[in-house]
Order: C-alpha cells, then structure tokens, then sequence
C-alpha cells in the first residue's frame, strides 16, 4: 500500500545559508516537514509543507495535560550519496508503546514509513556526509483538540521534522549518581518517550551541573541503590572485561542503540550481561580497579564515554584506556549505519 501525501514544497530553499562544516545539534532545520492530523476518529491525508509555525488554540490538551511523545532517529548519505535510515522499524514500534501508554491513536505503519521516506528524498541535500554528522530526524505527535476537562484529546498531529546536525557531545562527561530524585517508577511511564519524563530532568540535571558534572546517572526510585540509565541515554558499565547493563522495565527505556550494541558487542567476543547493578558494586569496581568503562548509548549521541562520577561527595576517575570498548563499539556500529561495512543484520533500510 502506497500513502497518497499531498506536497506543498517551499518557494526557496535556505539551504545555501547553513555552514554544514559548523553544524550544532538539532538547532538548524531543513526545508520541509511531515505532517498528519488525526480527526474524527481516523488519519487524515499526511502532508509534506514548508518547516514552519503551527497555530494551536490556547484550549488546546497538550498545554494542559501534557499528551506528548516523540523519538529520535537519524539518516546518513554514503560517499556514493545513498540515503539510510538505521532501524526505523524499531522507531516505529516504540512510538507507538508510547502512543498507547499516553492514550494517543496508533500511527499505522504505512503512514509513517511513506512519510519518513517522501521527506528524505525531498530533502536530501540536507543530509550532511561529514565524519559525525548526520539528519537527525524527530517524529512527535500531540494532543491538538480542545478542553479543560481532564481527559484525552479527540485530535491529535504527527509532524515529523529534520535538522542536519553535528556531534551532540564534545568529548567525554563526568557524571553524577542522583541520590534523591527518580527519572520514573513503576507502574510509570519511564518506558515510553513522552514529553514529560524528560521536562522532569532538567531540575536534577540542573543542580549537578552546577556541582560541575555534564549528566546525571539515574538510580532506582524506590532505594536509589541500583544504576538505570544515564542522561537521557541507557547506560553501560565495563567491570573487568564484561559489559554490562540494565534491564529494560516500567522505568527503562528499550533504546534502538542499546539493543544494537548487545547484539554487535556478542558478536564480536565481548561478554555482555543484563541485569541490576548496584551503585555499591560500581564503587567496589572502582575501589579496586576493576571498573574499566561506563558510557551512556542513545541515538543523538551514539555512545558517550563517560569519564569520571560522583556519588556522596566523592569523586572517581575512570582509566583511561587504550582500546576501550566504547571506541570499537561505536566504530562497529557507525559503520554500519554509514554503510562502510557489510550489515549483516538487516539494519540498514536503504531510501
């Protein structure tokens, strides 16, 4: 089944005016944008129109009650200018967890894919080819009907929207082991990209940056005495020569990349293994040598080595290392999803 998209293209492209050797994250936007309103309890006729402004009413649910919920996926042009998408089938699918959790409508699979691939071809030139750039693509969709009265919206719009962007962190991060706020819990919505859960970090973030650290990892909500993800990324942790990592649950998001790395890392001899680590056994590693690496995995940052955290008032560095794990993992995964090697996966979705 092929979407009939009603396509409305800009006048002129302001495509000559970015420095696609300078690019910040997520902060410059391409031409074009996806969109598709959901009314009358069904999808209407997608559209690709010019990136712009929309108009909401003051009444509108989202501002109240907060039905918002997004995903992060990204495209990459090869030296011989074919455009990829890396798993977005997974994308696809975890929008829609998200959708259900929040009473959002599920966007049908042919929707979303015959969108995603009409933007890219018409904005193909926005996707940049230097080393560690890429189009970073966000999917949202939102509550747009009206009303104060506590339920959900009888509307809602999908947009879809790319920015060329450049590497999302600068170097490694120091990070600090949160004590007493929780990112989610359980029963929660941890699981899902909703609006909210991340507009709950930003205070926690904010007081440790003022302490001097880039993140902070999250902890159990319950005892705080359990390491679940870092940032706004899943976290991994190397003890000797073993990586490891959470579970995901109510509280854990199931990342795209986190899932891929467990798969390449197997496969390329390392021992991975998923269960619940303990803050105390990440201290005992790094009293005694034996915590190697941590870095934080999710798909702006690929994989984010962190260098050093703090935990009740005490600083520990990392080693430095001379062939982390970090290093070759996210060079096995970049090149497949740059199409430098061969895929054999089936990850990589050719547009």
């Amino acid at each position: 089944m092929t979407t009939t998209i009603e396509i409305n293209k800009i006048e002129k492209s302001k495509i000559s005016s970015v420095d696609f050797n300078n690019l910040p994250f997520g902060s410059v936007y391409s031409d074009h944008m996806f969109t598709c309103d959901y009314k009358n309890g069904e999808w209407q006729t997608p559209k690709i129109e010019p990136f712009g402004p929309i108009s909401l009413n003051p009444s509108a649910k989202i501002f109240h009650y907060g039905q918002s919920i997004f995903e992060g996926m990204k495209a990459y042009k090869d030296a011989d200018n074919n455009v990829m998408l890396f798993r977005p089938d997974q994308n696809w699918k975890r929008l829609n967890t998200s959708a259900k959790r929040l009473a959002i409508p599920e966007i049908p699979e042919e929707i979303f894919m015959d969108g995603l691939k009409t933007l890219l071809k018409i904005d193909s030139d926005w996707i940049p080819r230097k080393e560690g750039s890429s189009l970073y693509i966000r999917p949202f969709m939102f509550a747009t009907g009206n009303g104060f009265h506590a339920s959900p919206a009888n509307e809602y719009k999908l947009i879809i929207a790319t920015a060329p962007s450049g590497a999302y962190f600068g170097g490694k991060v120091k990070v600090l082991i949160e004590e007493k706020y929780a990112r989610a819990a359980n029963g929660g919505v941890g699981y899902a990209k909703a609006g909210g859960n991340y507009a709950a970090q930003f205070y926690p973030t904010q007081l440790a940056i003022e302490k001097g650290y880039n993140q902070v990892i999250w902890t159990d909500d319950n005892t705080h005495q359990f390491i679940e993800e870092a940032g706004a990324m899943n976290i991994f942790i190397r003890i000797n020569d073993t990586l490891i990592t959470s579970p995901t649950s109510d509280r854990i998001l199931d990342g795209v990349t986190r899932k891929s790395i467990l798969q390449i890392a197997e496969d390329n001899g390392i021992k991975t293994e998923v269960r619940k680590i303990s803050v105390g056994e990440v201290i005992e590693a790094a009293k005694n040598g034996e915590l190697k690496e941590m870095f934080g995995a999710g798909t702006a940052a690929v994989i984010s080595p962190i260098s050093g955290f703090g935990y009740q008032e005490e600083y520990y560095d990392l080693p430095v290392l001379e062939n982390p794990y970090a290093t070759k993992l996210k060079k096995l995964i970049t090149d497949i999803q740059t199409n430098k090697t061969e895929d054999p996966y089936g990850w990589r979705v050719f547009i």
